[in-house]
């Protein structure tokens, strides 16, 4: 066991999700793996992606997606946690939940808050919370629909997520600094960006852990 625990808390680019194909790439492949890869075995990442999670809403037609009811638990059968990283907000996009940015962006808040209160790292004192704003989207193909009108919102995303990174005290991450979505599908990431996405997160966490 590493001296070093770290939750990456997602949706679907944390799971892996393959443009197109729908299945999942590799361990070594997804940015969770490259990011442990690069932290060595002093660090434990725990993987918690899952297709379509939203931030704090329910899906009426993907089922049980809402990522505000399974965190709880989620924090409770992993801990102690040194650091979550909170990578949500592209499925509260979708159109059918008709949700302003500054919806989605209370809705990540309220995440971070139930992580602070949660005591469930060493100590029972708050873990650190590592906070990733996705990149925008630019839904094709099949995803154009369920996605309509989600490219301006998701640009708006990251100065919003900032905000309640500052609010909160977390550290914050621009993932549209780093990567690009795969035009492929406008949503998920290629190999290529999970790879730089898995060794900026990897620098990131050397910098919040360092004084641990």
């Amino acid at each position: 066991m590493g001296s070093f625990r770290i939750l990456c808390y997602g949706d679907s680019n944390t799971w892996g999700y393959i443009p197109q194909t729908a299945d999942r790439y590799p361990r070594a492949v997804r940015w969770t793996g490259v990011m442990a890869g690069r932290l060595g075995n002093r660090f434990d990442v725990i993987e918690e992606g899952q297709n379509g999670r939203t931030t704090v809403w329910d899906d009426p037609l993907e089922g049980d997606k809402n990522g505000l009811r399974y965190l709880p638990a989620c924090l409770e059968s992993h801990k102690p946690l040194d650091l979550v990283i909170l990578m949500l907000g592209t499925n509260d996009l979708k159109a059918r939940f008709s949700l302003t940015t500054l919806d989605i962006s209370f809705g990540v808040e309220r995440l971070a808050q139930v992580i602070l209160q949660s005591g469930c790292g060493t100590g029972s004192r708050a873990p650190a919370i590592l906070l990733a704003a996705p990149p925008p989207v630019l839904p094709q193909g099949d995803l154009a629909e369920m996605f309509l009108g989600a490219r301006e919102k998701s640009m708006q995303l990251a100065g919003r997520f900032a905000a309640v990174a500052q609010r909160c005290g977390c550290a914050f991450l621009d993932v549209s600094q780093v990567i690009s979505v795969d035009p492929a599908d406008g949503i998920h990431y290629s190999p290529q960006a999970h790879n730089k996405l898995g060794n900026a997160m990897a620098d990131c966490v050397h910098s919040i852990l360092s004084t641990k």
